[in-house]
């Protein structure tokens, strides 16, 4: 992974075999980052998306792989007990026309992920939600 900085938004390069989640966890450690919006495309060939299934309140998830072309990579940098969390959805096409996607758990780029991350002022810290089972953005 290579990327540039420009004010407030930071241009990231993530190249052939690195995973992205890892990558995106490096950068914001390097630089600090603790509330930022995230946007990529690219290309992908190994990749865990799922689903929440709120009445079960765990994820399904289902690992794909061969060529994807990244439709939209999107999300945030936040931190959960002060250290580092994102969370990130993927949708990516497949060889045959289908659209798959869902919540990322880790993608290995297969050409390159080109990626804006917009940094923003400030932090949220999120904590776990017994009643929905997920880590929420907590506003104190």
């Amino acid at each position: 992974m290579e990327y540039r900085k420009f004010g407030s938004t930071c241009l990231l390069r993530i190249d052939r075999g690195e995973e992205i989640v890892e990558q995106v966890r490096r950068f914001a450690q390097a630089e600090g980052v603790r509330l930022a919006s995230v946007q990529a495309l690219g290309a992908v060939n190994d990749f865990t998306v799922g689903l929440y299934h709120t009445g079960d309140k765990r994820y399904l998830s289902e690992n794909y792989t061969g060529d994807h072309e990244i439709v939209s990579l999107t999300g945030t940098i936040d931190t959960m007990d002060g250290r580092f969390y994102c969370h990130l959805h993927m949708s990516a096409r497949r060889y045959d026309g289908r659209v798959v996607g869902g919540h990322l758990s880790r993608a290995v780029v297969s050409a390159t992920c080109e990626m804006v991350v917009t940094v923003l002022p400030g932090s949220v810290d999120r904590s776990f939600d017994e009643e929905i089972g997920l880590n929420l953005w907590k506003f104190s």
